[in-house]
């Protein structure tokens, strides 16, 4: 949406090919300054070909740290408090529980799954246990985890080691996406200092890299990628909370869901509970991108409808733009018109629409972007980052993609392959991967397509 595919073509015209190397880049998770480019692990916002070159002549190869609340500050501010509480003995692990339970706390990376459930699960079952926490934020749209991260790293540290506490774990592991070294870097340095401060054993937080797949952050196939194989997901049952991490039961947590249990805490479950708009409970981070004049992440109640979401927290669309549309749920959580943008935006509310609302990652559409060629870009994303262990989403992806690219769409023919591909599909990378062109079908009309496919075929 933001002109990167112009942008590496204005890089390929003015740089030498044989000094510099440019590739394309699935989604670093900063679509909110969007177009952006690295170079090595320095993140270029914003980007145009005059800063990437002047980036590359200055040699700025690594990430920028951004200031951040560090280990001083937030003990200063409280911090690890909780924690010390716990491991006297001045909680027990059914404290918390219920508070999570009361608060109605849901696992934030997409399935929202109760945590307190998954906390039950896990405690039921044999040691040794681990705790996993799932960093790989690969949901184009989606940057919340890399926010906190970046700005308040100890809130995150903290509840990941009430979460191992709670479950009796023996080890925690944090998988994080290759694509975030700042956050990297910053956990790094502050999981030192609190093992040095005698608030987790020493070597028993292990921060481990992705490798760029979007697959692996389905909790099994980040398991496989921790064990040192193929990012590939598992046949379930059993589950991870049975067999997970070497095979021992495994507590699998998204960085924003540990991230709310201090706060909890602190605040209670009826604060909590009570910030929802229309039926719902609690707070959600949007990941907001497109058109919009402010994007970003918006804390904001859970059940806000897209309409509300715009107008409250990112000033409305872009001057001179007219709202066509939004993913509520990043690449997989299909399209809905602008017409339906008073539906609240929470788990639960959208599957009547053929959308979820995943891990809130909302791109917002304008009438200056082709239907077909937002829907053609999210095919090939899902069609590269098939894992290729099934074949419904492998091949389906693959010829999906085909069928998109011809000049006039079979719309029954997709219909019949997407439905195949959700039917007989391993994980949600195929179960999912039809839904934007589902949804394009039944709400966006038969004129609209056609005016976006003449238009793309002039272009």
């Amino acid at each position: 949406l933001a002109g990167a595919q112009q942008l590496k073509s204005a890089l390929e015209a003015g740089t030498d090919p044989t000094q510099v190397r440019i590739l394309s880049a699935p989604c670093m998770g900063r679509c909110d300054t969007a177009p952006v480019a690295e170079v090595g692990h320095h993140h270029v916002d914003n980007a145009d070909a005059a800063k990437i070159v002047d980036v590359i002549e200055a040699k700025h190869f690594h990430p920028d740290i951004p200031d951040y609340l560090a280990y001083d500050a937030y003990v200063a501010d409280g911090g690890y408090g909780l924690l010390k509480q716990c491991l006297a003995g001045d909680y027990t692990w059914e404290d918390i529980q219920k508070v999570l339970a009361d608060a109605n706390l849901k696992g934030l990376g997409g399935a929202g799954f109760p945590t307190h459930m998954k906390w039950k699960f896990v405690r039921q079952e044999p040691k040794p246990r681990y705790l996993a926490i799932n960093g790989d934020e690969g949901e184009p749209g989606t940057f919340k985890d890399r926010i906190y991260l970046e700005s308040d790293p100890h809130r995150f540290i903290e509840g990941a080691l009430i979460s191992a506490w709670a479950v009796e774990a023996e080890a925690a592991y944090i998988y994080l996406r290759d694509e975030y070294p700042a956050a990297r870097e910053i956990l790094k340095a502050e999981i030192a200092k609190v093992e040095a401060a005698g608030l987790a054993p020493a070597g028993g937080i292990h921060l481990r890299r992705g490798a760029g797949a979007y697959i692996c952050g389905e909790e099994s196939a980040m398991i496989e990628s921790l064990e040192g194989k193929p990012g590939m997901p598992r046949h379930r049952p059993p589950f991870v909370a049975q067999v997970g991490l070497f095979n021992r039961p495994t507590l699998v947590n998204n960085i924003e869901t540990v991230f709310w249990i201090r706060t909890l805490m602190d605040k209670g479950a009826d604060w909590f509970s009570s910030q929802g708009r229309n039926g719902s409970q609690g707070l959600r981070s949007f990941s907001v991108s497109g058109r919009v004049k402010n994007p970003g992440v918006k804390l904001a109640p859970a059940g806000i409808t897209m309409q509300e979401l715009m107008d409250e927290y990112c000033g409305g669309m872009l001057d001179g733009q007219t709202f066509k549309g939004y993913l509520p749920g990043g690449a997989s959580g299909g399209i809905l018109p602008a017409g339906m943008a008073d539906i609240p935006l929470d788990f639960g509310t959208l599957q009547p629409y053929g959308c979820f609302i995943g891990s809130a990652a909302v791109v917002v559409l304008s009438d200056q972007d082709n239907m077909r060629d937002v829907v053609v870009n999210l095919l090939k994303f899902f069609e590269d980052e098939s894992c290729g262990q099934c074949t419904p989403c492998r091949v389906g992806t693959e010829k999906m993609v085909k069928l998109l690219q011809r000049p006039d769409w079979d719309q029954a023919l997709m219909a019949e392959l997407g439905q195949a591909m959700c039917d007989a599909s391993i994980c949600g990378l195929g179960q999912a991967a039809s839904n934007p062109i589902t949804t394009v079908f039944k709400y966006f009309d038969a004129d609209l397509i056609a005016t976006d496919l003449s238009a793309s075929a002039k272009s």
